[in-house]
């Protein structure tokens, strides 16, 4: 890979967060986020969630209503498509498709606008056309976030933040679909490490562009509306990775 293509992969990775945060270490990560994380899976670090406060029920239903706003009017992908939205990675097999919008303003990778998602999510209907159905919206923060700043966004009485770490991004990335089934490389593989990706002939991202939460505005149950991302119900997990998936 020369280093204009590997520039150019690790410059898609950010696109997908939208967060324009500058890599860290896994934990820095930990330092600046909150020290209430679940660290399981070397891949996924995640907030827990709070006790409820007042006021975090409201300034929820008020970000819903707009997640819902802008879902509704990207029910139709094409219309996605023809306001700047786009696949990302659409070749490799995804279990969600996340649709992207890169800003022209530096500034609004770091403010939150819940009229505006910087993702798209959706799931791909097979057929002689295939098609793409929406499910929900993506929702980002700057890696280096604090508690309070991704609290501040969205309560974490109410939604989960979660952040991909430790990814080992193979030289062959384009060949090979390491996003969510390659046992070696990627938010699935075996290497989390800087040394086993080296060794591996990889190149390492010690986190993949910063926080990140899922809102499925079409559901009824609040569990499933502000969804994890961790195993849930739309196949928005660690394996299929936020389409982040890179």
């Amino acid at each position: 890979m020369n280093k204009f293509s590997l520039r150019s992969i690790l410059v898609s990775i950010l696109l997908v967060v939208m967060s324009g945060a500058v890599l860290r270490n896994h934990v820095s990560a930990h330092s600046m986020a909150t020290s209430a994380t679940r660290d399981t899976d070397p891949h996924m670090s995640m907030t827990e969630l709070r006790p409820l406060q007042p006021g975090d029920q409201a300034r929820a239903d008020a970000i819903l209503a707009a997640a819902k706003k802008a879902a509704e009017r990207y029910r139709d992908y094409r219309k996605a498509q023809g306001d700047g939205y786009t696949i990302f990675m659409a070749k490799q097999q995804q279990d969600v498709y996340h649709f992207i919008r890169e800003s022209p303003q530096s500034d609004d990778k770091e403010r939150f606008d819940p009229d505006q998602p910087p993702a798209l999510l959706y799931t791909k209907i097979d057929g002689p056309r295939p098609t793409y159905q929406l499910v929900g919206v993506m929702y980002t923060a700057p890696y280096s976030a604090t508690e309070e700043e991704l609290n501040a966004r969205i309560p974490l009485s109410i939604a989960q933040w979660h952040v991909h770490l430790n990814v080992c991004v193979p030289q062959q990335y384009e060949e090979r679909n390491w996003l969510i089934s390659d046992p070696t490389f990627g938010v699935n593989g075996s290497i989390a490490t800087a040394e086993a990706c080296r060794t591996a002939g990889g190149f390492f991202k010690p986190h993949l562009g910063g926080w990140m939460t899922h809102v499925y505005p079409f559901e009824s149950e609040p569990a499933k509306i502000w969804s994890s991302g961790m195993g849930d119900h739309h196949g928005m997990d660690n394996k299929s990775m936020p389409g982040m998936k890179m």
